[in-house]
């Protein structure tokens, strides 16, 4: 796992609308905060999904972007953000190449561990968020990192 003021490789990735774009540019108008999810439509998932989409105010008072990552494909991506109405992109990582340059991929075809990472816009790593229970913990912890700022 990246340590705080590690900077993160500029990755191609794709997002749930079928879109390649790059790290880069999702973090190029203000702090990025990535976490990533086991799984899409389970429970925890779900929750903590919503949980940052029920903060956006308080992401766009701080300037900071959000981006949902799993192992999920495109298609399930999107039905995802769609059933939800997320208001932010979720990219597809079904090889789990974001999550393994982020150390959050678990050995073999596991499912991603449950993590948040804020990044600067400059890809330096803020800080990072660790609960695989807590579900609302990742979206108040990385709020709360960004208001310090």
């Amino acid at each position: 796992m990246p340590s705080p003021g590690q900077r993160l490789p500029d990755l191609d990735v794709t997002l749930h609308t079928g879109e390649v774009t790059t790290l880069g540019k999702l973090a190029a108008d203000g702090p990025l905060v990535v976490f990533f999810y086991p799984k899409a439509f389970t429970g925890g998932c779900t929750a903590e999904a919503c949980h940052f989409r029920d903060l956006a105010a308080e992401f766009a008072a701080v300037g900071a972007n959000r981006v949902g990552v799993s192992r999920d494909d495109v298609a399930t991506q999107a039905r995802f953000a769609e059933s939800h109405g997320f208001d932010y992109p979720l990219l597809a990582d079904p090889a789990g190449a974001v999550a393994k340059a982020f150390g959050a991929k678990r050995p073999g075809p596991l499912w991603s561990k449950r993590q948040t990472f804020v990044v600067d816009t400059d890809l330096t790593l803020l800080g990072a968020i660790n609960s695989e229970t807590d579900m609302e913990r990742h979206a108040d912890e990385a709020l709360e990192l960004l208001r310090q700022r």
